[in-house]
């Protein structure tokens, strides 16, 4: 059963959890890991995705406003196709953040490391102070969130303008050439890398139920993140190419590299200092999200009920929050002892977002009105993701074993959709 909407999210602080949520940790290092794979051709890759996120945003944004719920996608799915396409897509995305949440403080502890020294131990000591102090952020309510939310999305988006603005006075467009060195065919492969940076879209479907205003609010903070991160995603790409050059595919810290040629000499400091608020504005607003998710299922008997506690608007889920920080450390420990790179893991987390937008979006086509734009941007959206499960490949996968685990717990615990 869908809950009334009684939350305290105003309109500035539910544009703030949009924007960190999708302008993630990707910034940070995706730049130069997209060159890597495809040159200068990497910006189609980027200006793809940023026109495929309006209509998948604004499909997100209908639902969300219609059926505000801490359920999110998971809700959605029920409505449309039944308890176990809930399960699937609802586990999909709960386990997507104890993977995901690693490799973005991975990412920032590069940064860290790359500012400060200590080798692979700052990295490490890095990733595991984000995994304990952003749980530990949640568990004091929305509403703190959301403010923390509010400075930290002011001042990355003043970061990341001041990064290509004094950078490029020096860009060369002779570095656009060749523009695809690797052949046309390597865009698809850096495109599914680049997923990880314009998901986020699904994320605050699970806190819709804790904005004031949900039918009015959340389409609007949806407008207004798809801006801001559109032009600042396509801004630090450009300029990471034109004015590294050859070295964007080469360097661990594109935006330091950035500011130490706008600033002169060495900014990596205040690079790292920027990672590290992306890195927490990004896995607060996805703790944040799946928390409620976790509490949801339980509530709906998709997980263990004793997570239930925190599904209605205004309560903290902190059963689900510990479970998901446990999981996260449980990860971290596999990363350290394995030695993995954060590319990994954002491959396999991928995957799961896909899966998640397959199915949210094919419920969003069901659910809303026929004939209206919302259901028109979810049929856009809907070939748009089809294209992603494509791109995704191979890693589909975990998904797909994700899935199994799902319907396996509904039969083991006696439900029968």
């Amino acid at each position: 059963m869908t809950e009334t909407a009684s939350g305290r999210l105003s309109l500035g602080q539910g544009t703030a959890l949009y924007i960190g949520a999708v302008l993630a940790t990707g910034v940070i290092a995706l730049p130069a890991l997209a060159a890597d794979v495809a040159g200068p051709a990497s910006l189609l890759a980027w200006l793809g995705l940023a026109v495929v996120s309006a209509p998948l945003a604004a499909t997100f944004a209908a639902l969300g406003a219609r059926y505000p719920d801490s359920g999110g996608i998971a809700t959605y799915a029920r409505l449309a196709f039944g308890e176990r396409a809930a399960a699937i897509v609802g586990w999909c995305f709960y386990l997507s953040v104890p993977v995901g949440g690693p490799a973005a403080a991975l990412w920032a502890g590069g940064y860290v490391e790359s500012a400060l020294g200590g080798g692979r131990g700052a990295v490490f000591a890095t990733m595991l102070a984000l995994l304990a102090i952003v749980p530990a952020a949640n568990a004091f309510g929305i509403e703190v969130t959301g403010r923390v939310q509010m400075g930290l999305a002011g001042l990355l988006t003043l970061f990341l303008g001041l990064a290509v603005a004094l950078s490029l006075p020096h860009a060369d467009l002779s570095n656009l050439q060749p523009f695809a060195p690797h052949g046309w065919q390597a865009i698809g492969p850096a495109a599914a890398l680049l997923v990880w940076s314009f998901v986020g879209w699904e994320t605050v479907t699970y806190l819709t139920a804790e904005f004031r205003r949900p039918a009015r609010d959340v389409p609007r903070a949806t407008a207004v993140a798809v801006i801001v991160v559109g032009v600042i995603y396509l801004s630090v790409a450009f300029a990471t190419i034109t004015v590294l050059g050859p070295r964007a595919a080469d360097t661990d810290a594109p935006l330091g590299d950035l500011l130490a040629i706008g600033l002169g000499g060495n900014a990596r400091v205040l690079a790292a200092a920027a990672a590290l608020l992306l890195t927490f504005g990004a896995m607060n607003a996805y703790y944040a999200g799946a928390s409620k998710l976790g509490a949801a299922l339980a509530r709906d008997g998709a997980l263990p009920a004793w997570l239930a506690r925190g599904s209605s608007a205004g309560v903290v889920p902190r059963r689900s929050l510990a479970v998901l920080s446990a999981m996260s450390m449980l990860t971290a420990v596999v990363v350290v002892a394995a030695g993995l790179e954060p590319e990994s893991l954002v491959l396999l987390t991928t995957g799961l977002f896909v899966t998640v937008y397959a199915v949210g979006v094919a419920a969003a086509v069901k659910l809303l009105p026929r004939r209206s734009r919302a259901r028109l941007a979810a049929l856009v959206a809907q070939g748009a993701v089809v294209v992603l499960l494509l791109m995704a490949g191979v890693y589909l996968l975990w998904p797909a074993l994700v899935s199994v685990a799902a319907l396996l717990y509904l039969r083991l615990t006696h439900r029968r959709p």
